[in-house]
């Protein structure tokens, strides 16, 4: 599973990473976190607000800080 953290370096974008690594470790397996600071890469997901969560290339959130629980939630669906 890829999950990507679209934002610019925020604090909020930055949580979101870490709340997603810690999503990981709960859920198991093998994902790959990457972290989307480009502007013309985050337009092209179409969003507007970050920061936003993409996994496997479909955008989950934006604007959210999402929590840990959300994030596993997510990731399990």
């Amino acid at each position: 599973m890829k999950i990507e953290i679209l934002g610019t370096g925020c604090s909020k974008c930055k949580a979101l990473e870490a709340n997603a690594k810690e999503a990981i470790a709960k859920v198991g397996g093998f994902h790959s976190v990457d972290k989307v600071e480009d502007l013309v890469e985050i337009m092209n997901y179409g969003v507007v607000s970050t920061p936003g969560l993409v996994v496997d290339g479909e955008v989950k959130s934006t604007g959210k800080l999402l929590t840990v629980d959300q994030l596993v939630e997510i990731l399990q669906s």
